[in-house]
């Protein structure tokens, strides 16, 4: 019997869902089905329209976007080599199969900026933790073909607005401005120049960094490297008098709104064609110590280079975020929104009999 018993659990253990991918059932289900409902209520409220890209795109898309030393391109990509013999990967993120979606039917066309929203499943091979899994579930909103200040500030208020009708109150914005392709190679640089004198003291991913990808140094966790971070040049002092121009607009238009943020001039986004405005919503939750732990669940920023590195022979400006939602869910601030497939009971039918029962199904129908 028991050797019966461990060949079972080994079966199981076999067919078990992958690490860091899991069953979503029943409540739970719910949860993520309302959330969607009510993110995309906002969303449509402020001219969004919906897109849905595949699950599998070409490699290419992510590969030409995300940039050289960026983790989720050299680490966390799920990439296969179909029979036919192509290249592809399951989505990591969705901001840049969006923008190949723009290119590829032509949007630019269309009356501009383009406003999309989206949601669903993305992959990536991480260490799972808690609110952060391989497979990942994100809402996400994009405004492409405007370089306005005001589309920054838009993407900001919507994914705010969205946070609070899901609970959450506690909420602040961190920001920045990394510049652009204009500005920015200035103060790579001046941070580069920085960083070789303090080599010694940084760990090893961020001495890798240091000749992939500088911007990656301030945006390492590592408790080695703090310390060199927290005097490091920032990008606000490099800006620009057009990125600056733009930096304050932004900063204008989240005051106006009464959004609470604070500048810093540490936060760069990981991958290689964000531009200007960067962000990251932080929830402010007391956790189960007593104590407020900050935690980002939802991020993005302004990638007006990413267009051209699809392909694209013109600039497409365009911003955009996108918000963890299984983060939201777990988190104690998470306020449970019912989906409208949910419906409170008007009536209660109760049968009596076995012709009673043959009878009920139909008069269910008819009620």
């Amino acid at each position: 019997i028991m050797t019966q018993e461990k060949a079972k659990k080994t079966r199981m253990e076999e067919i078990a869902s992958p690490k860091g991918m899991r069953d979503i059932l029943d409540k739970e289900y719910y949860a993520f089905q309302g959330f969607f409902e009510k993110a995309s209520e906002v969303a449509i409220y402020y001219g969004f329209r919906p897109i849905e890209t595949p699950i599998l795109e070409r490699e290419a898309v992510f590969t030409s976007s995300l940039g050289v030393g960026t983790d989720i391109r050299d680490k966390e990509m799920y990439s296969l080599k179909t029979k036919g013999g192509d290249h592809l990967a399951m989505r990591p993120e969705g901001t840049a199969a969006v923008m190949r979606a723009y290119l590829e039917h032509g949007m630019h066309t269309l009356p501009q900026p383009v406003m999309l929203y989206y949601y669903g499943p993305f992959f990536r091979h991480e260490n799972p933790q808690r609110g952060r899994l391989r497979e990942l579930r994100q809402f996400g909103l994009e405004i492409l073909g405007t370089q306005k200040s005001i589309a920054d500030a838009l993407i900001i208020r919507s994914m705010t607005l969205i946070l609070e009708e899901a609970g959450f109150k506690n909420i602040s914005i961190e920001i920045n401005s990394i510049g652009d392709k204009e500005c920015r190679s200035g103060y790579i640089r001046e941070l580069t120049a920085y960083y070789k004198k303090h080599l010694s003291e940084i760990c090893t991913n961020c001495k890798e960094r240091a000749k992939t990808n500088p911007l990656r140094l301030l945006d390492c966790k590592d408790a080695k490297c703090q310390g060199p971070k927290a005097n490091a040049p920032t990008p606000l002092g490099s800006l620009c008098d057009d990125c600056r121009h733009h930096f304050k607009e932004v900063i204008e238009y989240l005051e106006e709104m009464s959004i609470p943020y604070r500048i810093n001039g540490n936060l760069v986004r990981g991958l290689d064609y964000y531009t200007r405005t960067v962000f990251e919503i932080m929830d402010h939750t007391v956790n189960e110590r007593g104590e407020i732990e900050p935690l980002a669940i939802a991020s993005g920023g302004r990638y007006d280079l990413l267009a051209r590195s699809l392909g694209s022979k013109k600039d497409v400006p365009a911003v955009g975020g996108g918000i963890g939602v299984d983060r939201v869910i777990m988190s104690p601030s998470h306020k449970m929104i019912d989906p409208r497939i949910i419906k409170k009971p008007k009536i209660y039918f109760i049968q009596l009999g076995a012709e009673a029962k043959l009878k009920s199904l139909g008069i269910i129908e008819i009620l």
